[in-house]
């Protein structure tokens, strides 16, 4: 039954417009993984591209076990070329999807970025929020974070528990949702 919810809004999205950077309709919402990570960043925001490191290393550690992952840039205005050379800067080494209609943004409830969402395989959104608390607030970060929300939140959808926490507020860069 669950493939059966998972596909529809994998064609879904495949149908709305999210793109690779070279043009290609990509459906980032994965319904043969355990879980899809959709991380939103941007290529000027300096709190994402501090989080380069921990999303790799996440990435690393929850790519072996199927998770999927994939960067998501949802500002109207970014250029597939700027894309492609930021998660080339930053070494992501994930996939990358032009969401510039926001159609991802708003099935995952981002509002800034970096912001995280987890889907489970049957597409359903299990977590949406910051990835730990290194940031309280602009300005002010911590040398290490206290809590790691989006690794306590795939652990909890990788063990088939509920998430402990299904929201966790993000500060960063707010997502352009339209021009003024």
């Amino acid at each position: 039954m669950g493939l059966v919810l998972a596909v529809p809004l994998a064609v879904a999205h495949a149908q709305s417009g999210v793109r690779a950077p070279d043009g290609r309709v990509v459906a980032p919402i994965d319904p043969a993984a355990p879980a899809t990570v959709l991380l939103f960043t941007a290529v000027e925001c300096p709190i994402s591209d501090r989080y380069a490191p921990a999303v790799r290393r996440l990435a690393e550690r929850y790519g072996a076990q199927g998770v999927r992952f994939w960067l998501v840039y949802p500002n109207e205005g970014e250029l597939p070329a700027a894309v492609k050379a930021h998660a080339d800067a930053f070494s992501y080494g994930l996939p990358v999807a032009l969401d510039t209609v926001r159609v991802l943004a708003d099935k995952a409830k981002a509002t800034v970025t970096p912001e995280a969402a987890v889907f489970d395989r049957e597409g359903r959104l299990r977590y949406h929020g910051r990835i730990d608390d290194r940031y309280s607030d602009f300005g002010v970060d911590r040398p290490v974070p206290t809590t790691h929300d989006l690794d306590d939140a795939l652990a909890a959808v990788l063990a088939g528990r509920p998430v402990a926490r299904a929201h966790a507020p993000a500060v960063g860069c707010a997502i352009v949702r339209q021009r003024p």
